[in-house]
């Protein structure tokens, strides 16, 4: 289920991916963790702190692993969180469930341009997290990445 706040932080998270330094091998993505309240806790975008922090790492960085607010919290995630990844020992997905955040809304999947099977989607619900696609979005969020091979205009 959908609500206009999901639209106005996925608008906010498409702004804010505007600000990753385009990689000719990364997307570039952003992420922002609101709780129960519609308050925002933490913001991210891909390679904001070095140039391999994807967007959701870098927005659930910011908070205590504890925060009892993550349970309640939705995270805005301009691309499927990934399901694997070679800079780092865990994926944006296991990152998410080992923060205990139950909701997750994404405006596009991952296409298989650097991972040939995203499956982060898959395993987030399969784990018990809400995941919702506000795919008439995705468009809006592909747009930023139009630097990538296949992705252009």
């Amino acid at each position: 289920m959908t609500t206009t706040d999901d639209r106005r932080w996925m608008t906010a998270a498409i702004e804010l991916s505007r600000l990753c330094p385009p990689a000719e091998g990364a997307y570039s993505v952003g992420a922002i963790i609101v709780d129960e309240h519609g308050e925002e806790m933490a913001r991210g975008y891909s390679r904001e702190t070095d140039p391999h922090v994807h967007a959701e790492e870098s927005a659930l960085a910011k908070l205590a692993p504890n925060d009892p607010r993550l349970p309640g919290a939705t995270l805005y995630s301009t691309l499927e969180p990934c399901s694997q990844r070679k800079s780092r020992p865990l994926s944006c997905t296991q990152l998410i469930l080992a923060s205990g955040v139950r909701r997750v809304v994404i405006a596009w999947r991952e296409p298989p341009l650097f991972v040939g099977d995203c499956i982060g989607v898959e395993t987030l619900r399969n784990a018990g997290v809400t995941v919702v696609e506000l795919s008439d979005m995705a468009a809006q969020a592909r747009a930023v990445n139009a630097h990538l091979p296949g992705l252009g205009k």
